[in-house]
């Protein structure tokens, strides 16, 4: 068996509705990305592509997400039943980056926090999420998590030429995985 055939899978796990907080991102995105210096300022902004898909059974999401000549790295989720919360990791090579993040919903957003390489509090918020549209920002804190500072954002677009995300569980549903 090769690693693609064990690592990549067609669809959720039936049994596991909570996988689609991640599982609705599954699919082709394109994303304007802009970091920001401490002061504010624009640091440097780029376009880049995130890919979503199921792995591991389908009990898991995992992305590639590339801003070229930048980073080319990858974030593996894991739903944890016993807390409700998720267990996420990004890496990132060309950068030497690592962060770990337990990540749950607050409202309509899906909050991940961890603590920077520095060691301060870190959260990378997914909100105004939609079909085909979400806004993703990376926040840090100096100060223990009393006031909190933006480092990065994305507006991601769905690629257009994938379709909706209904369209896209009609079509997962068709190749026999357990509908969303």
């Amino acid at each position: 068996m090769a690693l693609t055939e064990a690592l990549i899978s067609e669809g959720p796990a039936s049994d596991a509705r909570e996988l689609m907080l991640y599982g609705q991102f599954v699919g082709e995105w394109e994303f304007d990305w802009t970091e920001y210096d401490d002061g504010g300022a624009v640091r440097a902004a780029a376009r880049g592509d995130w890919i979503f898909g199921w792995v591991l059974e389908g009990r898991a999401v995992q992305d590639v997400w590339i801003v070229p000549g930048r980073e080319y790295g990858t974030t593996l989720r894991v739903y944890d039943p016993r807390t409700g919360t998720w267990k996420v990791t990004w890496n990132g090579p060309i950068q030497g980056t690592r962060a770990s993040f337990v990540a749950r919903v607050s409202g309509s957003e899906i909050v991940q926090e961890g603590v920077s390489a520095e060691g301060q509090p870190l959260r990378w918020i997914f909100s105004d999420i939609r079909d085909d549209s979400f806004r993703w920002r990376a926040v840090y804190s100096v100060d223990g998590g009393r006031s909190w500072r933006l480092r990065t954002e994305m507006n991601v677009q769905r690629n257009p030429a994938q379709g909706s995300l209904s369209q896209l569980a009609g079509r997962a549903s068709s190749h026999g995985a357990a509908p969303a």
